[in-house]
């Protein structure tokens, strides 16, 4: 396809496949683009109207791999380490093999769309979206450093998450018999924790015995698991850092937690009444949930319990109770909905849990429909006064 030198032109390499040709102050470029004709012509368009705008961004021979790793050690300054690692391990483990070796510039959105479309096969929608959430954030990057003029993943059809994988919420009485249903393991306060708090299993995890007050906890930090070992990280934002405070219940129950990790690090296998907790020294790292000792080996009070193995067991046994598929982190969307539910402010709730509020309302509005219903009692009860 022929077109005047200052239109550019395109020419057809195969199905769905052409080179796009055009010049910029006299210097000539190409490259080849993947997709229909119509799609050819509108880039061929974009590009002509990038140089003259002053955005036009020459080609060069970047491959996509290669932005991944340098944009992975971009980040590796900004974002802590298990994120990065995870970052790293969907990038390279779902998208380098199959675009890698593509040139970062001729990426079309049409591949990304393909990229998904086999990556459904073989993920879950929910890791096909953090995919896609990462590879977009690389891109967007790329942009910004002009690399590309524009960014193609921003084009592609972005998965939806279905919702059968929306995290699920329990009526209080539902949650009530479900942490009732662990008051025979060793994580039972582990749980009641989760429930009562709204916390994240790491932030529970890392949980110090200096971190309880009078009817309050505070979370200052979270656990957390990488290729190096497990060890503590400081939270993501101000809002992370939080004290909450709780009920009686809840506080005996973390009384409880303490006394049974000082008598451990006092050598006592069995609790007594008779023991003054006040006189068993610990150190200042001591965790409220430490792990247990291990056959053979003396008891650690610093030594952090495996989280996911936490999980692992929590979903068993509420399996067992009769709520299949329930996992640890429902706990905590079940506090938020039943907290938003019952009236509490969103500000509130959002600072109990150390979330952003913005965030918090998006996600509520998915789980539940009883604000709705809520809302239609009261219109009822005002339109009652107004029928006089």
């Amino acid at each position: 396809m022929k077109r005047d030198r200052g239109d550019g032109g395109i020419d057809a390499r195969g199905k769905d496949r052409h080179r796009l040709r055009w010049r910029v102050n006299g210097r000539r470029y190409s490259k080849t683009f993947k997709g229909s004709i119509a799609e050819a012509r509108r880039e061929l368009r974009r590009l002509l109207k990038s140089a003259d705008d002053g955005r036009h961004v020459a080609p060069d021979r970047l491959t996509v791999a290669a932005w991944i790793e340098s944009w992975l050690a971009l980040k590796k300054r900004t974002i802590n380490t298990r994120t990065h690692e995870r970052y790293a391990e969907l990038l390279r483990l779902h998208v380098i093999p199959t675009l890698g070796s593509r040139s970062l510039q001729q990426i079309a959105a049409s591949e990304i769309d393909d990229l998904y479309l086999k990556l459904d096969q073989q993920l879950s929608a929910r890791t096909v979206h953090h995919v896609h959430t990462v590879l977009n954030s690389s891109f967007n990057t790329a942009v910004r450093k002009g690399l590309l003029s524009n960014n193609p993943v921003s084009l592609a059809e972005a998965p939806v998450v279905g919702k059968s994988e929306i995290r699920r919420a329990l009526e209080s009485g539902q949650l009530a018999a479900l942490v009732y249903g662990f008051r025979d393991m060793a994580i039972y306060g582990i749980v009641a924790t989760a429930a009562l708090t709204g916390a994240r299993r790491n932030e529970i995890l890392a949980l110090r015995l200096t971190d309880l007050g009078d009817n309050t906890v505070t979370i200052a930090r979270a656990l957390e698991e990488t290729q190096d070992g497990r060890g503590f990280k400081q939270p993501k934002t101000p809002r992370g850092t939080r004290t909450i405070a709780i009920d009686n219940n809840l506080a005996a129950i973390l009384a409880a937690e303490r006394r049974n990790c000082l008598l451990l690090a006092a050598g006592i296998t069995e609790n007594s009444d008779v023991v003054d907790i006040s006189l068993i020294k610990v150190p200042e790292d001591a965790l409220l949930f430490p792990a247990p000792p291990a056959k053979g080996e003396g008891f650690d009070p610093a030594k952090p319990r495996d989280a996911r193995n936490i999980s692992k067991v929590f979903a068993r046994r509420a399996k067992a109770l009769g709520f299949p598929g329930f996992r640890f982190h429902d706990l905590r969307a079940t506090h938020e909905t039943l907290l938003l539910d019952a009236g509490v402010p969103v500000h509130v709730v959002a600072a109990r849990c150390g979330h952003d509020p913005a965030i918090l309302l998006r996600v509520y509005a998915r789980r539940t429909k009883k604000a709705d219903t809520s809302a239609v009692a009261i219109i009822g009860a005002m339109s009652e006064g107004m029928r006089g």
